[in-house]
């Protein structure tokens, strides 16, 4: 991985290069483990023209390769204790001769930044902006085969919590569940917070577990994901609990699933981000369900679970090939519940049969 780490760290340099700046400091906790392997906690990058150093306020971890920075980097250890990498990066940099340095200003709060230039005041500051995330939206081979673990992990843990006995249990006990499971199967952890939404709750994005318990007929929705060195997939399924479904859940289920499967099969390369979510989106609005949508049909997924692109209707730009995102269409009925269906997938040309779906657990409504 070593020559990996280098080759993006010198995609970053010529960025900053294009811009007038010599040196580099990188502060964001993923765009450094892009840029540098795992890192120690707060820890940071500078590139400068001479020397590339992680700056940690402690050495890293030893336990393992998969938990140690790019060997290639040369490690300084800030002195004392309390002391802030980023600013004693930014003293590496002006000792080194370095006049400007760019910064990742979206990511400093104010009072980092006004230290930044009071330790080194001849260094101009300039801003990288996004320039490390616009990286690391297509995967290589390697990034894709972590989410690729990370998706088979999680369809493991949620088919185990299926054969389960449901009914009685609360979604904070099931969410709880779900994420022992993941780590049981080898993730690192949750990929994010585990949601379990039952009866009325079900279907509504971004819901945290209750002490709700799981009654029969119910709707249960369920969206997970597992973390796998580093990187973050995600899946959503719902199900109908003890009993055949409900007229209206079989109809509603179908319309979520027609609208997923729209969504997916528009995943290629060359694809503008808005038409995804139009493919999907149109499905739902054209059956009265446009209030009832969340904002984005999708996102991007890596080393953070919410990652460009953005697969919303006031979207720019365009998919491409290596691209892995999600794809979460869902409708939620105030009182009543909903759907939602949610897949990792990664964006591949038609000659390479096209979208490769990550997560592969069941879509059919299953009664439970």
């Amino acid at each position: 991985m070593s020559e990996v780490y280098a080759l993006r760290r010198t995609r970053l340099r010529e960025c900053c290069n294009a811009g007038g700046s010599a040196a580099a400091l990188v502060t964001r906790p993923a765009n450094v483990r892009y840029l540098a392997g795992p890192a120690p906690e707060g820890a940071v990058l500078l590139l400068s023209p001479a020397e590339d150093f992680l700056v940690c306020a402690g050495l890293p971890d030893d336990r393992g390769e998969q938990s140690r920075p790019d060997e290639a980097l040369r490690v300084h250890v800030v002195p004392g204790t309390g002391g802030d990498p980023a600013v004693e990066a930014a003293g590496l940099a002006a000792a080194g001769d370095a006049d400007s340095l760019a910064v990742e200003e979206h990511h400093l709060t104010v009072t980092r930044h006004r230290a930044l230039r009071s330790v080194a005041p001849g260094l101009r500051l300039a801003n990288v902006g996004g320039a490390v995330e616009q990286l690391r939206v297509v995967k290589d081979e390697e990034e894709i085969s972590c989410l690729r673990i990370g998706a088979e992990i999680a369809d493991q843990a949620l088919g185990e919590l299926l054969e389960s006995i449901l009914v009685g249990r609360t979604e904070r006990h099931l969410a709880l569940e779900l994420e022992r499971r993941l780590v049981d199967h080898g993730a690192d952890g949750p990929a994010f917070a585990t949601s379990v939404a039952t009866g009325p709750n079900a279907g509504r994005p971004g819901h945290r577990p209750t002490d709700r318990r799981v009654e029969e007929g119910d709707f249960l929705s369920v969206c997970l994901g597992a973390a796998y060195r580093g990187y973050r997939c995600e899946i959503g399924r719902t199900f109908v609990i003890g009993t055949a479904p409900a007229d209206w859940q079989i109809e509603l289920y179908d319309l979520v699933f027609t609208a997923q499967r729209a969504g997916r099969e528009s995943l290629l390369p060359g694809a503008a981000c808005r038409d995804v979510d139009r493919a999907a989106r149109q499905v739902l609005d054209s059956a009265g369900y446009a209030a009832a949508l969340p904002a984005l049909t999708g996102h991007g997924v890596g080393l953070e679970i919410d990652e460009d692109p953005q697969l919303t209707p006031g979207t720019m730009g365009k998919l491409d090939a290596c691209v892995p995102v999600t794809v979460e269409p869902g409708v939620h009925l105030p009182g009543r519940g909903g759907v939602r269906i949610d897949d990792t997938l990664v964006v591949r040309p038609e000659a390479d049969g096209g979208p490769e779906l990550l997560t592969i657990t069941t879509k059919e409504l299953l009664a439970l």
